[in-house]
């Protein structure tokens, strides 16, 4: 099993500060001979009589000398986890989870957010000294 980011437990709080009920944490993803695990899996329920929303979440902290390189690794894991719960589990969807500096630092470059848009990638950006989410991204 693979180590848990270094943000893992400040993501997770922040989640269920917002109301989440942390489902799996980690999340196993299985397609045919593939096995993979994402950090975290989360739920919201909208009202007692209608079902709530799915969330699978991968965390990445960003904290190489190389944010470029980080994010072809983790745009790579998205895509695949993605790819693999549209056909196993369409109801939930694949956020990527940041940091509010690496955001505002990094991922707010028009390249990057060519990338993001291209690809549809959902954000999950956190404060991480707060343990807050700071927006959801779609």
């Amino acid at each position: 099993m693979p180590a848990k980011d270094t943000y893992h437990d400040v993501v997770k709080n922040a989640l269920i500060k917002d109301g989440w009920t942390i489902t799996a944490d980690p999340y196993p993803i299985k397609y045919e001979e593939i096995k993979l695990v994402a950090d975290l899996a989360g739920e919201k329920t909208i009202s007692a009589s209608r079902e709530g929303e799915k969330i699978v979440i991968e965390i990445k902290s960003f904290t190489s000398r190389s944010p470029m390189r980080e994010f072809e690794t983790a745009l790579g894991q998205y895509l695949i986890y993605q790819t693999f719960l549209s056909i196993t589990h369409p109801d939930r969807k694949v956020y990527l989870a940041v940091g509010n500096n690496i955001y505002g630092r990094f991922f707010q470059q028009i390249a990057i957010e060519l990338i993001l848009q291209k690809y549809q990638i959902l954000l999950l950006v956190v404060d991480l000294k707060k343990e807050e989410i700071v927006k959801w991204i779609s």
